[in-house]
């Protein structure tokens, strides 16, 4: 393909993902409905973008800009109707440590760059792959990151600060300090908090509960003067846009965290969209258009002040049951946001970061489901083991290590899986058991063996060495036509057992062999180990005919060399 070709297909590959008709059509059928599910979700958003912002490490002022831009544009630009994205408790758990290492201006530049990379991956059409991600590597990976929310919110619940690097350090830390000097406040307010959205969830599941317990507890402590912090000065409306204070010459170094980002972000927004549509009926997302809209939001939330967003599971669980119809409704929640951020900043300035603790708290137990969990831990060992493994590197390691690890131990349990399937088997020459055939071919010194499966690295050594062993034969013939799978591999060592055979006067032929299969023993030279070309036939019965005149002149060469 030309330079120019290559372009002119790039650009009608983004002209493909941008908005359309349809969407605006879609928009304008039930806008009442769509404008209630879109107040019902910012009721829901505001307390956890405010949380996310402020476990962020940037504040909980970019948690909402982050809820507000990220919001509107990955909506406006999105492949799915009823996606609500926004910061979320997973993208935190990875900015955490670019905050600790980069500053604040590192994160916005790592959200840029991530947006472009996601912009690069909807382009190249990548969608597609990321929902091949096995349900063992998605649950581990949905409870490591709950269990590394609840230890962010150790610090804010307790009331301390903490030390170290990782969460887990900083959370012993913090109970360390809080053992140390007790304070009781911070502890009630999280607990009280976290009790009542959990409770009301169980008798009144889709009430927006959070925003109301929060406030009641803003209330309180404000009321009784408590030892409580809060979350301070809000900006009044947005920011004006500005590209993010770093250095120029230090982009290298964020080259890493801005993979992990765009990854964790397609990851999870592409999940959520799958989660939606499977509540919903007759609706699919353009898991590239998705990857689109995403890119573009994280392009420009941190021009605003904002952090990385992905899409929100819950928030879009919560849109979906409101009665969400299409995108007007994650647009709706966006202005609704930025209403709060424009008249009612001063409001939420009292809010205390232990309150929002306990929202977070709350949503990590949510985000837990047990029923999933068990059902995986019943079902197979491999998938147990991958579940476990994947969510304790994502506690352990970081989020993008933890699933490579999980895929790569998933991956291996499959392979061990397909080996374990793939087989030879003595075989007579028709599908059906005919052991007088078989004895014949037997007592003719001919054995046909029928290979079954998949033929690859990971099956081929077990049993096409073994097969080299035979004995007291003059013709074996492979039956390939069962050959699932064959890959280098497997045709290597197929080669390896037709030279130990040939080398034993033993004539090998091959029956069956597939089309696909037939272009790759040739490139590998495998026919070149049998003793001649045309030693390859169609049919089994071709096969043993041919085995059955070589025994034959092979017999009367015997008698003539006999004294």
């Amino acid at each position: 393909m030309s330079p120019t070709a290559g372009v002119r297909s790039a650009a009608e590959r983004v002209v493909a993902l941008l908005p359309t008709r349809a969407d605006l059509r879609a928009a304008r059928r039930q806008p009442r409905r769509d404008v209630l599910a879109g107040v019902t979700v910012a009721l829901v958003a505001l307390p956890l973008a405010l949380a996310f912002g402020a476990t962020s490490g940037l504040g909980a002022e970019a948690g909402l800009v982050t809820a507000v831009v990220a919001g509107l544009l990955a909506a406006v630009f999105g492949g799915s109707n009823f996606q609500i994205s926004g910061p979320t408790g997973a993208m935190t758990v990875v900015l955490v440590p670019i905050a600790a290492t980069f500053g604040a201006p590192g994160v916005l530049m790592v959200g840029v760059m991530a947006g472009l990379i996601l912009i690069g991956l909807a382009v190249a059409q990548a969608g597609r792959y990321v929902r091949l991600i096995p349900l063992p590597v998605i649950e581990g990976f949905t409870v490591g990151i709950a269990i590394v929310i609840a230890l962010q919110q150790v610090p804010a619940t307790l009331g301390v600060s903490g030390e170290g690097e990782k969460v887990t350090a900083v959370a012993i830390s913090a109970i360390t300090s809080w053992f140390d000097a007790p304070i009781w406040a911070p502890l009630l307010t999280a607990g009280a908090v976290a009790a009542v959205i959990l409770l009301t969830a169980r008798l009144r599941p889709g009430f927006p509960i959070s925003l109301i317990a929060v406030a009641a507890a803003a209330v309180v402590v404000n009321r009784l003067d408590l030892d409580v912090a809060v979350i301070g000065g809000l900006p009044a409306g947005l920011p004006i846009p500005s590209l993010p204070d770093f250095p120029l010459s230090q982009l290298s170094s964020l080259v890493v965290p801005a993979f992990a980002v765009a990854a964790l972000a397609a990851l999870e927004s592409l999940l959520s969209a799958t989660v939606a549509d499977a509540m919903s009926v007759g609706e699919r997302h353009d898991s590239d258009r998705e990857l689109f809209g995403q890119g573009i939001a994280n392009v420009f939330a941190p021009l605003f002040g904002g952090i990385p967003a992905t899409g929100a599971i819950a928030r879009t669980a919560v849109n979906v049951r409101a009665g969400a119809h299409s995108r007007l409704s994650a647009v709706t929640q966006s202005v609704v946001l930025l209403l709060v951020v424009s008249i009612g900043a001063a409001l939420v300035e009292d809010i205390p970061l232990a309150a929002l603790a306990g929202v977070l708290i709350a949503t990590t137990v949510q985000m837990v489901e047990v029923s999933s969990l068990k059902a995986l831990w019943r079902s197979t060992r491999g998938d147990a083991f991958v579940l476990v493994a994947t969510a304790a590197c994502t506690v352990l390691l970081d989020l993008v290590a933890a699933v490579v690890i999980g895929l790569i131990l998933a991956g291996a349990y499959a392979l061990r899986q397909v080996a374990r399937a793939a087989r030879i088997d003595e075989t007579p020459i028709h599908d059906e058991s005919h052991t007088d055939e078989e004895v014949a071919l037997l007592k003719e010194h001919i054995v046909a063996y029928r290979l079954e499966g998949a033929l690859f690295f990971g099956a081929a050594h077990s049993f096409l060495l073994d097969l080299s062993e035979v004995s007291d034969v003059r013709v074996v013939i492979l039956r390939m036509s069962r050959i699932t799978t064959l890959d280098a591999t497997g045709a290597a060592v197929l080669a390896d057992t037709i030279q130990r055979l040939e080398g034993r006067k033993i004539t090998v032929l091959l029956s069956g062999v597939r089309p696909e299969h037939d272009h790759l023993l040739r490139r590998l030279k495998v026919y070149d180990a049998l003793t001649h070309e045309d030693h390859v036939f169609a049919t089994t019965p071709q096969a043993i005919e041919h085995g059955r005149d070589h025994v034959h002149r092979h017999a009367l060469l015997h008698e003539q060399v006999a004294p």
